[in-house]
């Protein structure tokens, strides 16, 4: 008998907003959903792969809220990925019934966990070392749980996963021939690729990452095994991988936001990608205005992630968020004059660890404030 797990918390604050609100109402700093552009994001990416015959993951690590992963499956996605036990746990919890742990788990205390997981939902996870495939094994046995496993291969982002070749297939052949383990298929996750501002230059890494895991499918497959999923891709690639006839799903996450580094990616053509809208913004209240060519807003270091550049500002033109520090940030302001206590959307410059800094997503229409939901996910990251 093993010791259940504790609650999660409950939330302590209330939300910032209320239904039915003016969005000018809301209390800042607030992460803002705008639910048109969100919705028009799910339909897009479910049309740019309807021809296509492969599955959509979405990564859930982008939201990490269950409200969206259900307008996800509602919208044709298969299950998500998130990449913690605890992170899985936030959505098994609240009902996810497929989920994808894109990631290796190691440690006694986090492999519990997924065995408990695994016998609430179909569960699948990543392996790239032999000893892991040994401690996963014996987590499964002593729940009397199994789980899908995935064999990691490295396709090029020099991350996690086994180098292509031969080692693929003796990882596979372990997972096979554990009692508590199903071998599932290859992850091959071009990470790096995502941010690759030219469309050639993605393309072109997509195409190394699929001959990589070509190699390893007809390798399996010789051995008498085989890959049933290759899942990999984010938003930046997705349909190099859904058209590349090597991957059967793809992980694609952050379409359903965009964020300000996602926007200087290019398409085809050399123009901005733009496939989505930017729907994901950060709510925030002019809190001082020491200049007429400078004013400073209550959103800082502590509100959004600066890991891939200032947020833009969405409201203002010319106005440029110049300089950051834990409770505030400093615009420079070439344009329109902005007023004490005016409200200001920004664009984050990276959606993901923008979202994990808040509880709630104030989700809007027009003027409004249409609904109010909880991150249940934000902080699960162990």
């Amino acid at each position: 008998m093993t010791d259940p797990l504790p609650p999660r918390p409950s939330f302590a604050l209330a939300p910032p907003a209320r239904v039915g609100m003016a969005v000018a109402d809301v209390d800042t700093p607030a992460l803002l959903l705008d639910l048109d552009a969100f919705e028009a994001n799910l339909a897009a990416m479910t049309a740019s792969l309807a021809d296509t015959g492969i599955r959509l993951r979405p990564h859930a690590k982008s939201h990490k809220c269950p409200e969206i992963a259900r307008r996800q499956i509602a919208a044709g996605a298969v299950g998500i990925c998130c990449q913690k036990a605890s992170e899985a746990e936030a959505f098994i919890q609240a009902g996810i019934g497929d989920v994808l742990v894109a990631n290796e788990v190691v440690g006694d205390a986090k492999l519990r966990r997924l065995a408990r997981l695994a016998g609430q939902a179909t569960l699948s996870v990543c392996v790239d070392h032999a000893d892991a495939v040994r401690d996963l094994e014996a987590a499964m046995a002593r729940e009397g749980a199994r789980v899908d496993v995935l064999v990691e291969v490295d396709v090029g982002a020099s991350r996690c996963g086994v180098e292509a070749g031969p080692a693929v297939v003796t990882l596979a052949r372990l997972v096979a021939d554990a009692p508590h383990l199903r071998f599932a298929g290859l992850q091959g996750y071009q990470g790096s690729a995502q941010h690759v501002r030219s469309a050639g230059g993605r393309r072109d890494a997509i195409a190394t990452a699929g001959r990589l895991l070509r190699e390893c499918v007809d390798l399996l497959r010789s051995a008498g095994l085989d890959p049933r999923v290759v899942t990999g891709g984010g938003t930046g690639t997705y349909l190099n991988e859904a058209t590349s006839g090597v991957y059967t799903e793809v992980q694609a996450g952050s379409y359903i936001f965009m964020d300000a580094d996602y926007a200087r990616n290019l398409d085809a053509a050399g123009k901005p990608f733009a496939a989505f809208r930017q729907s994901l913004f950060v709510l925030s209240t002019v809190m001082s205005r020491p200049t007429d060519r400078r004013a400073v807003v209550d959103v800082g270091l502590k509100a959004h992630s600066v890991d891939s550049g200032m947020p833009l500002v969405a409201d203002v033109a010319g106005a440029t968020y110049v300089n950051v520090s834990d409770e505030h940030g400093v615009l420079d302001l070439a344009g329109d004059r902005v007023s004490l206590g005016q409200k200001l959307r920004l664009i984050p410059g990276h959606c993901d660890p923008t979202v994990n800094l808040y509880d709630w997503l104030v989700c809007y229409r027009g003027e409004r404030v249409e609904d109010v939901w909880p991150i249940a996910a934000r902080g699960a990251f162990y």
